[in-house]
């Protein structure tokens, strides 16, 4: 079995991507908690797997002290690379680039400097395929620490849902996660 874990809260006033922010106080708060929860809900868990971004690996690092397991980093599973954008204040994103957020794109318009939606679902679809391939044969589960749109890419390809920038069907808070079996 595979988890699907978002990293916990991070700066709610910039924008994410492929920001190199951190968690906040609360999100370090929420790894820890999930942490306890995945210990006592899922024993077989023997690998942790994560986003390389900092928000996704810090979470992954809290969780994997709590198991007893390192982190393996794995850039694969990074967020939408949002490109000139990563980071900024939202503020200021909304300002330098009018109209330009991930729900309003067109699937083949990309950031300034970024990933298209649908560069984002190729990336991710063959970095999960691989992933599936090489976890497979391996004995206990595996947690795989990421982002929301990537869940959702991932969540989409094994329901059968064709993927949009314009919905995220499988809704998943802050150091939540979802199953794959």
């Amino acid at each position: 079995m595979i988890i699907l874990m978002r990293h916990g809260e991070d700066d709610p006033t910039r924008l994410g991507g492929w920001s190199d922010a951190g968690l906040t106080r609360e999100g370090r708060r929420q790894a820890k908690e999930a942490a306890v929860r995945l210990a006592a809900e899922y024993p077989g868990i023997r690998r942790v797997v994560a986003s390389d971004l900092p928000r996704a690996r810090e979470t992954a690092e809290i969780v994997g002290a709590v198991l007893g397991l390192d982190v393996m980093p794995d850039p694969a599973f990074r967020e939408i690379n949002n490109g000139e954008m990563a980071g900024l204040p939202k503020e200021e994103a909304r300002e330098r680039y009018p109209g330009i957020w991930y729900a309003a794109l067109g699937f083949d318009e990309p950031y300034p400097g970024g990933e298209s939606p649908r560069m984002f679902a190729e990336r991710i679809r063959a970095a999960w395929q691989a992933f599936k391939e090489k976890t497979a044969p391996q004995d206990g589960d595996t947690l795989l620490v990421t982002h929301w749109g990537v869940i959702n890419v991932i969540l989409c390809a094994e329901n059968g849902v064709e993927y949009t920038n314009k919905a995220k069907p499988y809704p998943t808070d802050h150091a939540q996660w979802q199953i794959v079996p």
